[in-house]
């Protein structure tokens, strides 16, 4: 027997796959305050889901074309004069959510069971579901590699960026397309409840132990493969839900990181500049600097 005919080897390639997205992008959701959008985008995702379950389509591609939507949406709402992205981040959330239900009992004899896909089902996943991983992980670890100078200078400095010439909007709306592709593939590791600790919890305990963006993301990968793989065995170990593992242990990750960091960094430095065209390639990130939004 191959060893990937064996359902937990094909979840443990599926888990450290999702950890690695889940790290590469998370690091970009908390330097951008976008964690209120990762939670809306697991929520955005419903209706999609409902319209793939009715037509019989694949739920996680009706997912994430439904992400990819309200990602847009998000984008063009945030633009106008008036409102921000935290305001357009709600209603895609309500409205979302609102959709998918309105859907489902607007369907009469609508049965099929939902449940793996808010609470993930990683023990099931298929040889289909570890391609789309492994593509959507290496998507984001090449825009990342490529970009992250422009992405980072963007994040701290959007009216600098815009005048140095850089289409802030576009890198935006990339983003966010980044973190719905991620989120789309961490469904059937931790559900779409649970995936938002996974995006965000690995990147934040990171934050807090360093402020250049090379370890700090080599820092989130490490700990969401940890608690991505750590979850699973201990979902066998224990006769667990493997989703809600994974998602305690990085819950589990920042909160000793929380306690730790502060004992063991050393006193932080003033604050630098904003970073810039000139600033950027070294990676070092402001301490606690607020991010200025278009």
């Amino acid at each position: 027997m191959a060893w990937l005919d064996e359902a937990f080897h094909r979840a443990l390639v599926e888990a450290v796959l999702v950890g690695t997205a889940s790290g590469l992008i998370g690091v970009h959701v908390v330097l951008r305050r976008r964690a209120f959008f990762t939670m809306a985008m697991t929520h955005a995702t419903f209706p999609g889901v409902v319209v793939a379950a009715v037509t019989g389509l694949n739920l996680y591609l009706g997912g994430a074309a439904a992400g990819v939507l309200a990602a847009f949406a998000v984008t063009a709402l945030a633009r106008r004069r008036g409102h921000d992205a935290s305001t357009a981040t709600a209603v895609a959330l309500a409205a979302g959510f609102a959709l998918g239900v309105a859907l489902m009992s607007a369907r009469a004899g609508f049965t099929k069971d939902l449940t793996a896909y808010l609470t993930g089902s990683i023990l099931t996943v298929g040889d289909q579901d570890l391609v789309v991983a492994a593509a959507v992980t290496a998507a984001v670890a090449l825009v990342v590699a490529l970009l992250h100078k422009e992405l980072l200078f963007t994040a701290f400095d959007p009216a600098g960026a815009r005048a140095a010439g850089y289409r802030t909007g576009v890198l935006d709306l990339l983003v966010l397309v980044l973190i719905e592709a991620v989120v789309a593939t961490a469904v059937p590791a931790a559900g779409t409840i649970l995936t938002l600790a996974l995006v965000v919890a690995p990147a934040g305990a990171a934050r807090l132990w360093t402020d250049r963006l090379a370890p700090m993301t080599g820092l989130a990968v490490a700990i969401a493969v940890a608690s991505a793989t750590g979850g699973l065995y201990l979902s066998r170990a224990f006769d667990v839900a493997a989703g809600g593992a994974i998602s305690l242990l990085a819950a589990a990750g920042f909160a000793v990181s929380a306690i730790s960091a502060r004992r063991w960094s050393p006193a932080a430095p003033a604050e630098p500049a904003s970073p810039g065209p000139r600033s950027a390639p070294d990676g070092a990130l402001p301490r606690h600097q607020p991010v200025r939004r278009p």
